[in-house]
């Protein structure tokens, strides 16, 4: 299965996103499509070897809609660049139309004003009021203006469905087509009894007042994609290469990886890569959220768009185009933004029904006030409300808008959320599991105590220390990096390896000249019959320093042991704290003994701990954990902790950690300070509140607002709501969802003590 993002266009409501939707998922090899309006995008996963883009492609154009392929606003800065232009090109188009249609609409109310209030105004001109010239000057507001609705409503037609536009095709074109029967046989309602009366004025309001709506709501949705916009104007447009002892400018685009990079004070770093010369201070908090500079040297990775603050060095480019950290934070917000939360569900169902149940009761209106009354005056303008005033593009719009917004704001803080439904479920978290080593520690392991069965440092012990880095230079476990960092700390080089072997949550094995090594914890190797008590007591001792003890067993005998300290995160105990001020269950789980393991808990302030647990277990305990009903997120950094970051119900890795955990997890904190699951959990929060809001204001407006167009008011107070008076309702009936949303750009984190 591969899973594509579409932009879409040609939808202007809620339930052209029903339509898209069921379309696409009809194309065979389909196997799920979420739409999402807001974002004017689709996700959708398929089948290649069944069907294919263009396939689907072709299903949205005849459901009458357009989908392409979302350009990556990095490296494809032309496609995204012609984008702009084409929606800035209909802006334009559309406040034309708001301007003609403002302009048309003030002389047809100014003229209109003796018969809508009742009274004698002697400086309206009369002629202002004749039908004739009203008619003339609403044509154009009617099929120029309306002109999007009828082609929407001929193409939903075609379909067997029904939009918005239908709705509003059809009450305005009622409003007009009847003023134009009275213009031209004003006699034929005399006779009847009925007073000759015309409502051009309704039908150009309520055009211009929709289109106004939809202008303001597309101004205002483009906020809601302002920190991509942010993100994509933090990368450096050309690079300063040194290539043959000479410095050259180059685009972006020709930066290669294995370049080399010169970087000055005061500039942005092109692309990622590895420092090969110089020191530096960089500012990473555009990336990272971290607001303190941090100190590079020789060896050290840089970001592509953080900012060089003091030295100047040169960079080895190791990561360019879509591969960048930068281009990647685009993509997963981009995704996230596209994504659907389970809330919107039920907004949905409602959604794909709205329509079709407002025609039908826009028919009823009709019926039972014509047959009732015999008044056709008071029956047109009861359906014209109902048509009107119904809106569905405010329950379209409720979620996915805070869903943009609220993505938008975890990546300015450094939080990269993959999907709406991890944004939604993060609030329902009851228990957090904190991996230890490169979660709540550092995850840099130093080898502080080195104990060998012969004593002090001799040629033994020399060898040994060989023969221990010789095997964990195989590793990719960061406590055998400590020990290949102590061995060149100690000037011993390690040598080949003939045979080698890791044993999961055990250690590691392997032949050295001859001779086998093998290295782990006291467990494993008790398991293999290697007697440990000679050195149990210097075990005792490091342990209940919290220091990580690993055993070295050569030819079937221990040979020493190593003492490791790994430091904590100056955030964690902070973070730790304010987890448990807001009621969360906080677990640490950790391969590590248990003395060593409960040493680091007490430090951060964590009660519960499950120790010695081997990578394959820990997917169980998380497991175990959603069996007690709570809610469960798991925060890690390493490959070991990937499937339990899957099973958890919100995974989340730190960005410092591995690429296996990061794609095995729902969100990333870039930066690996812990003080950014608090910010998460509070984003999600501030979030789903947005998104109630929205939803319980949409619904009311529905709720409350046919039923008063249709005249249920009308028996009791002889008050009829104006069609008028119903378009702007149902015009900014979105808007004020959109602006709701965008509240949430001013989401601060809260202050962790």
């Amino acid at each position: 299965m591969e899973t594509v993002t579409l932009k879409l266009r040609g939808m202007s409501c809620a339930a052209c996103a029903s339509n898209i939707e069921a379309a696409i998922r009809a194309v065979p090899g389909v196997s799920d499509c979420h739409v999402n309006f807001g974002a004017e995008q689709a996700a959708v996963e398929y089948a290649p070897r069944t069907t294919s883009l263009e396939t689907i492609q072709h299903a949205v154009e005849e459901a009458g809609y357009s989908a392409y392929s979302l350009p990556d606003p990095l490296t494809d800065s032309g496609e995204d660049e012609a984008e702009q232009a084409m929606r800035q090109k209909a802006s334009r188009i559309l406040l034309r139309k708001v301007v003609v249609g403002g302009i048309v609409s003030g002389i047809l109310v100014f003229g209109s004003l003796p018969m809508m209030t009742g009274l004698n105004l002697p400086f309206i001109p009369m002629w202002l009021h004749h039908p004739w010239l009203q008619w003339l000057l609403t044509t154009p507001v009617q099929f120029w203006c309306g002109y999007s609705f009828y082609i929407n409503t001929w193409k939903a037609f075609k379909r067997h469905t029904a939009t918005m536009d239908t709705l509003i095709a059809l009450g305005t074109s009622a409003a007009y087509f009847y003023s134009v029967v009275v213009t031209l046989f004003p006699a034929f309602f005399l006779n009847q009894g009925l007073a000759p009366e015309v409502y051009y004025e309704t039908a150009a309001v309520v055009i211009t007042l929709i289109l106004l709506g939809r202008w303001l709501e597309q101004r205002a949705r483009r906020q809601t994609s302002e920190a991509i916009r942010k993100l994509i104007g933090l990368q450096a447009r050309t690079a300063r290469l040194v290539r043959d002892g000479r410095e050259v400018d180059v685009p972006i685009e020709a930066v290669q990886i294995g370049d080399i990079v010169l970087v000055r004070p005061g500039e942005k770093i092109p692309v990622d890569g590895e420092v090969v010369d110089g020191t530096s201070t960089i500012d990473e908090s555009m990336v990272t959220g971290e607001s303190l500079p941090v100190s590079k040297h020789s060896g050290d990775e840089v970001i592509g768009a953080t900012f060089n603050k003091t030295g100047s060095f040169t960079f080895r480019a190791m990561r360019v185009g879509k591969d960048t950290v930068l281009a990647q934070i685009v993509q997963l917000v981009q995704q996230a933004q596209g994504s659907k939360a389970p809330i919107q569900r039920l907004a949905d169902q409602v959604t794909r029904w709205f329509v079709p149940a407002v025609m039908a009761i826009a028919v009823l209106t009709f019926i039972i006030w014509f047959n009732a009354t015999g008044n056709l005056t008071l029956a047109l303008i009861t359906t014209i409300g109902v048509l009107i005033i119904a809106c569905p593009c405010a329950l379209g719009l409720a979620t996915p808008t805070s869903v943009m917004v609220g993505t938008g704001k975890g990546a300015e803080n450094g939080i990269l959320i993959k999907g709406a439904e991890s944004l939604e479920l993060l609030h329902t978290i009851k228990t957090i599991v904190l991996d230890k080593t490169g979660t709540l520690t550092q995850g840099q392991p130093t080898v502080t105590d080195f104990v060998s069965v012969n004593g002090t440092a001799n040629h033994n012990e020399q060898t040994l220390i060989q023969l221990a880095a010789s095997v964990e230079r195989r590793s990719e476990h960061p406590l055998a990096e400590a020990v290949v960092r102590y061995a060149e700390s100690q000037e011993v080089q390690p040598v080949e390896v003939e045979v080698f072997e890791a044993i999961a949550g055990s250690g590691v094995q392997g032949t050295v000249s001859r001779r086998l090594v093998q290295i782990g914890t006291q467990r494993w190797l008790s398991e293999l019959g290697i007697e440990t008590r000679s050195l149990a007591t210097h075990q005792e001792k490091l342990e209940y320093l919290g220091k990580t003890v690993i055993w070295i067993a050569v030819d079937g005998a221990v040979e020493g042991v190593m003492g490791i300290s790994d430091a904590l995160k100056p955030s964690s105990a902070a973070a730790v704290r304010y987890l448990k001020r807001l009621g969360l269950d906080v677990v640490m789980l950790t391969g590590d003994n248990e003395r060593t393991a409960k040493t680091i808990a007490h430090e951060v302030g964590i009660e519960r701990v499950f120790a010695q647990v081997r990578p394959d277990q820990k997917a169980s305990i998380v497991q175990k954990l959603q069996a007690e009903g709570k809610g469960v997120a798991m925060v890690g950094d390493g490959i070991n902790d990937a499937p339990a970051l899957a099973q958890a119900d919100v995974g989340m890795a730190i960005g410092t950690g591995t690429d296996v955990a990061i794609a095995a997890s729902d969100i990333t904190l870039i930066s690996g300070d812990l003080r950014g699951i608090v910010t998460a959990i509070q984003l999600s929060h501030a979030t789903i509140r947005n998104i109630r809001q929205n939803l319980f204001f949409a619904f009311i407006y529905n709720v409350a607002g046919i039923p008063i167009a249709a005249g249920i008011l009308f028996p009791v107070f002889g008050w009829l709501l104006n069609p008028i008076v119903a378009g702007a309702a149902m015009a900014f009936s979105s808007i004020s969802v959109v602006t709701n949303a965008l509240r949430l750009r001013r989401f601060q984190p809260k202050s962790i003590h």
